[in-house]
């Protein structure tokens, strides 16, 4: 009887046994139906919108920027050679003159009285030039009536006569002269500054105040620095042409003038390591002022056929540059870059890009190595979406 008993208990328990699998399976089955039919109906991870740019093969400017301070091509402090009263100013403050034209007219009539006397004096020699010379027609006439003596004394007055004329023309062009100088003119063109009289002011030769200073501003020079290990390359591009140079605002972002680079000091200056360069402006607009401090960028050299990406591409990283490119999937990729150079919104790449590759210069912040991305850029027009395209 216990026998058969537990014969029963087994059987039992397997029945137990084969019914818990079954139902372990069942539910098991369904469950990772569930999850595959979830999976399946869960949508796909959204592309990340970018923006993207052609790696190009072009020509890129080499730039050597600096600061610099423009000076008048010619400055001259206008001073009297004459002494005198003023009687009359004849240009206004900040006024654009041209050479020769009137500034300072002095008190002319002590200057005009002396060129007066100078004249008479000639006139009044000249008269007796003329009679020593009939003297000695007479004395040449007279042959053997008139001594020797008589004859070479009488040559001889005529030629000191003549001498004294010679001089008496000296004494009137240097009575002219100083004629001349009672009327002020201008010495070269360009803008007069302050004046340092008024009419009535006593004004003579031996003082070192001027009158006015006038500083020529067409054409105009700017003068700036450059490291001393870069002056091959400034002698070079010298060499080879007139290197473009480029005046800008102080912050670097405004053109205000082109122009030349035009001389490389003699020297370096040793306590600070930089020599001194001078470009030459025509400045026809008057855009540059003697004093003005500016950026200067001056062209050095251009590399042929390099290859050329915005900075926005370029990243930075615990490994150094990177940069996301969009393969033919449409996904990101990134690559290690090495850049040489950059000017303007533009950087020269030396390893990790080709030609023709679609760099990503926007967005980067969402995008992982191997995100799907999109051309569109989340704005508040909601542009249409887009894939990128190789």
């Amino acid at each position: 009887m216990s026998r058969s008993r537990a014969i029963r208990w087994v059987l039992l328990l397997v029945a137990m046994a084969a019914l818990g699998y079954f139902g372990w399976q069942r539910f098991h089955g369904e469950g990772h139906q569930a999850r595959a039919e979830a999976q399946k109906s869960a949508p796909a991870r959204p592309a990340v919108p970018v923006r993207t740019a052609a790696v190009e093969k072009a020509d890129f400017p080499v730039y050597l920027t600096g600061l610099g301070t423009v000076q008048g091509f010619n400055t001259v402090v206008v001073r009297t050679r004459v002494d005198g009263q003023i009687n009359k100013i004849s240009f206004k403050e900040g006024q654009f003159v041209k050479e020769g034209d009137t500034l300072v007219e002095i008190d002319p009539r002590p200057y005009q009285a002396a060129l007066d006397q100078a004249k008479a004096k000639k006139a009044q020699d000249e008269a007796s030039v003329a009679n020593a010379n009939l003297d000695l027609q007479r004395y040449t006439k007279l042959g053997e009536f008139a001594t020797r003596q008589q004859t070479d004394t009488q040559r001889s007055t005529v030629a000191q006569l003549t001498a004294q004329i010679q001089a008496d023309t000296a004494l009137i062009e240097n009575a002219q002269t100083q004629l001349d100088y009672a009327t002020v003119k201008a010495p070269i063109s360009g803008i007069v500054g302050l004046r340092q009289v008024d009419v009535g002011n006593i004004v003579n030769a031996a003082t070192q105040t001027g009158i006015v200073t006038i500083a020529q501003i067409e054409p105009i020079t700017v003068i700036f620095t450059a490291p001393e290990d870069r002056l091959p390359d400034i002698k070079a591009a010298l060499a080879a042409g007139s290197p473009s140079t480029t005046a800008l605002s102080t912050d670097g972002k405004r053109v205000i003038s082109a122009g030349t680079l035009s001389l490389i000091n003699n020297q370096v200056d040793t306590s600070s390591g930089t020599v001194r360069l001078k470009a030459v402006f025509d400045n026809k607009d008057h855009a540059l002022w003697p004093g003005q401090s500016v950026s200067t960028r001056l062209l050095v050299t251009t590399l042929k056929d390099a290859t050329v990406i915005p900075d926005d591409a370029v990243q930075h990283g615990t490994n150094g540059l990177y940069a996301y490119v969009v393969n033919k999937e449409n996904k990101a990729e990134l690559r290690n870059i090495k850049v040489t150079r950059t000017t303007d919104g533009r950087s020269v790449v030396e390893e990790g890009l080709a030609p023709g590759e679609q760099v990503i210069t926007a967005g980067q912040f969402k995008v992982q190595p191997g995100s799907l991305v999109t051309t569109a850029v989340a704005s508040s027009d909601q542009a249409p979406s887009k894939v990128a395209k190789e």
